[in-house]
């Protein structure tokens, strides 16, 4: 691990060179502050990583950072997994592109807490393990539950990757004035290394740490916009529509969802989709108990909600001081980078040079913290659940596991970056829109339904959660984004950009009509064990699994 971090920082001056020939091309100049703590930040992450591995040993170590992190610390770490590209850069471009309607994300994601807090967290404690499949499985048969929560979560984790490889790869291309394609790439080999080497341990430090820089830095431009607003909301909204080309439409909603379908359908997904969020649920088992997972989530919910307000007015900020300035604009107008980069051209409006490098550099451990999150979710998911549960039957040896999730995350790593260069010009907000679709389609209605409804069954959950998640799929490869955007067709199939409202539904429905007519002697079982299964949710104390199968 030592050498692979020599080598990093090795390439430092060529990376640096790399930036300067294509910045010369390019005629941008670069930011050379911003260069400088963006290779202290890759060191100083690279040095917790490290510093995790040689305590990492075992697959409770890995997966779960041997339960050691406490309410307050995996709050944090919870918020830095959420204050993700999309949050940060997604959020304010939105709001810099569509004004009001940019706060309908930012309220959908914070919504969702209140049914983490009230009514999953403790359960989902002491009843799971190290993935929430742990939980879904409790009472049901193993291999088919598993695998199914596996590929929800899989499936999941891979849009959500999108975003995050997108506003990287825009951000250094921003940056250091390299191709975009190499970019990703740098991000995916740095997302691998801090994962398969430091396992849960780094990547909660890592996130600690960025969440700490984001809050402080996210702060600072939310004062400054207000400073130069003179502390008035209403000056800053009313000089944004005399600037904005639609004027006081960007204050009224209606911009971003146009009709009600499409806007119940958004925050069913947003609401839903975060307490169906892997990497989000895996964070419960860092703790030491059910009391400290209520804690995590209650610290958790005052940091996001928090944020979520700073984006507001850094959207509105960017508006003001960024959209009229040639400085950060092309030929065309546009703004550079994408409207994405909104926040960070803010950033250099407000404080200069050296804070534009402290902002680029805490954006990009943003990214990176988020990306090894999930993308230890997902190696989690074929290690812990298809590997080791699924064809191992639980008999797995767990260096053998660990190996398994290390060469997982090798595989999503270069699918992220795959994947990352295809999806170069999607609106990394909306990308995170369709992961959350597919989190609450996929893995919420089974995950609720098994803590909270006796008569669920596993042929209920199986086929029910399967139709959820190819329903959430299939409307989104057919939908206007896919299917017209990507694909390059005339007109969409399925007309509407969200599915969750339809998905969801299908999804419950499927579950609660094949969960009531299995009449099978294991539906029976399964029912009989939801009491023993309630008694450890409530308690922690039972029966490591009450399945029978």
């Amino acid at each position: 691990m030592g050498k692979i971090l020599l080598a990093l920082l090795a390439l430092a001056p060529a990376l640096m060179a790399a930036g300067a020939i294509e910045g010369e091309v390019q005629k941008q100049s670069l930011n050379v502050a911003a260069i400088v703590m963006f290779f202290i930040f890759v060191a100083a992450t690279l040095g917790i990583t490290y510093w995790s591995a040689r305590r990492t040993k075992t697959a409770k170590d890995f997966y779960t950072a041997g339960g050691g992190i406490t309410g307050f610390q995996n709050g944090l770490a919870i918020a830095g997994d959420y204050m993700s590209a999309a949050s940060f850069l997604g959020i304010s471009g939105l709001v810099y592109l569509k004004g009001y309607d940019g706060l309908i994300y930012s309220i959908g994601f914070l919504v969702g807490w209140p049914v983490i807090l009230f009514m999953v967290a403790e359960r989902l404690r002491n009843l799971g393990k190290f993935t929430f499949a742990d939980v879904a499985s409790y009472r049901l048969r193993q291999t088919p539950i598993r695998t199914l929560a596996a590929f929800g979560s899989i499936a999941t984790v891979i849009l959500y990757l999108i975003a995050q490889m997108v506003g990287a790869g825009k951000l250094i291309q921003l940056l250091f004035g390299m191709e975009y394609e190499f970019a990703v790439i740098i991000v995916g080999v740095l997302m691998i290394i801090y994962v398969t080497f430091g396992g849960m341990l780094a990547t909660t430090w890592v996130q600690i740490i960025k969440a700490i820089l984001l809050l402080s830095g996210a702060t600072f431009m939310a004062f400054m916009v207000m400073v130069m607003s003179g502390f008035s909301l209403e000056t800053l909204f009313t000089h944004a529509t005399q600037i904005h080309p639609k004027g006081l439409e960007i204050m009224a909603p209606g911009g971003l969802v146009s009709d009600p379908i499409s806007a119940i359908s958004l925050g069913i997904a947003l609401m839903f989709g975060t307490a169906g969020l892997p990497h989000i649920l895996m964070r419960f088992f860092t703790v030491a108990d059910a009391k400290e997972a209520r804690k995590s989530v209650f610290y958790a919910t005052g940091f996001i909600g928090y944020f979520y307000l700073l984006t507001f007015i850094i959207g509105f900020g960017a508006i003001v001081l960024v959209s009229q300035n040639p400085q950060y604009l092309d030929a065309a107008q546009k703004i550079l980078g994408g409207n994405n980069m909104a926040a960070i051209h803010l950033s250099h409006a407000v404080g200069g040079d050296l804070f534009l490098g402290f902002i680029s550099a805490v954006a990009f451990a943003t990214i990176l913290a988020v990306v090894s999150g999930l993308t230890l979710a997902g190696a989690s998911a074929i290690s812990h659940d298809l590997y080791a549960s699924v064809l191992q039957k639980g008999n797995a040896d767990q260096q053998k596991e660990i190996k398994v999730s290390k060469y997982a995350t090798v595989a999503l790593g270069i699918i992220a970056i795959i994947l990352g260069i295809m999806f170069e010009k999607q609106n990394i907000a909306f990308m995170v829109g369709l992961a959350f679709a597919i989190a609450a389609s996929a893995n919420f209605p089974i995950l609720f339904l098994s803590m909270f409804w006796k008569n669920l069954t596993t042929r209920g959950a199986v086929i029910g959660g399967s139709l959820g998640l190819a329903t959430a799929v299939l409307l989104v490869i057919l939908g206007p984004i896919v299917w017209v955007d990507i694909l390059g067709n005339a007109q969409a199939i399925f007309p509407y950009k969200y599915p969750a409202l339809f998905s969801v539904i299908i999804a419950f429905v499927g579950i609660w009509f094949f969960s009531i007519t299995d009449k099978s002697g294991d539906a029976e079982k399964e029912k009989e064990a939801y009491e023993a299964q309630f008694i450890r949710s409530q308690t922690g104390i039972g029966a490591e699994g009450a399945s029978a199968h």
